[in-house]
């Protein structure tokens, strides 16, 4: 299972990415997301997915950016040229991966701005190859296992909100599914994206580095519980009728 977040807020993007690589009994750690920049912009890329599909998809896209003519001025050209190398892979590999049993899946978040870009873009690519925007309305998606981080970040973030504040609730919606998941875990690769800026940052934290923000987070939710208004259970205690014994069952009389 996967962790890859992508948020886009008025300030920028953050790529959130676990490296938990789970095959069988096996857990290796590997990135799951690779950055491009240049003169031209810059954007990155996360997967979720076979990593066959992924690594061999990737190949073919680094090859088209190598020999194309000119380099791509809006980020949707990049990301049709991606789509077009994941269809060339389903063409070669989808029916063999078939007869062994295995699901053709690739889902992608690609983010970033190029030059002709008004503003940064986040989009998903499907395993078909199709693809939609992430916008302001839902300003996130998660590839890969989402269940756990999504209420934390359908409850706190806003397009609106800072850079700052997306990366904070990011981080807490990837320690939400660490605690939760056993296929999500660390080290986790960090990609931020400022506006108009046509470059990007990327860090790679530890356990070790994250590990007071879990701990404060873990005791603030606890104590938050605890300071929960509690009349409506007083009010609601106050009017619960008592069960009564359960009557016996006789027996009908034997005629």
């Amino acid at each position: 299972m996967t962790f890859c977040l992508g948020i886009t807020v008025e300030e920028g993007l953050v790529g959130i990415a676990d490296t938990r690589i789970t095959s069988g009994n096996e857990l290796t750690s590997a990135q799951k997301v690779t950055t491009y920049q240049n003169g031209n912009g810059a954007f990155f890329l996360m997967t979720s997915g076979l990593r066959s599909v992924r690594d061999k998809t990737l190949t073919y896209f680094d090859e088209v950016l190598e020999t194309c003519s000119a380099p791509f001025d809006k980020l949707y050209k990049a990301v049709n040229a991606f789509s077009a190398s994941l269809r060339r892979v389903a063409a070669e590999d989808k029916q063999y991966l078939a007869e062994s049993g295995l699901h053709f899946n690739l889902h992608v978040l690609i983010g970033g701005q190029l030059t002709n870009d008004a503003v940064h873009k986040l989009y998903l690519v499907y395993p078909e190859g199709n693809w939609v925007e992430i916008n302001r309305g839902t300003p996130y998606h998660i590839i890969g296992e989402g269940g756990y981080g999504k209420p934390v970040l359908d409850r706190t973030l806003k397009y609106s909100d800072s850079l700052r504040m997306a990366l904070k609730v990011g981080c807490l919606a990837f320690d939400s599914t660490r605690i939760s998941s056993a296929d999500v875990d660390f080290p986790i690769d960090v990609v931020l994206y400022h506006k108009g800026c046509l470059d990007l940052a990327q860090h790679r934290y530890e356990k070790e580095d994250l590990a007071e923000i879990s701990t404060w987070w873990q005791e603030h939710l606890r104590g938050l519980v605890h300071d929960l208004p509690s009349e409506w259970i007083d009010n609601v205690a106050s009017k619960l009728t008592k069960v009564s014994d359960r009557a016996s069952c006789h027996p009908a009389s034997a005629k």
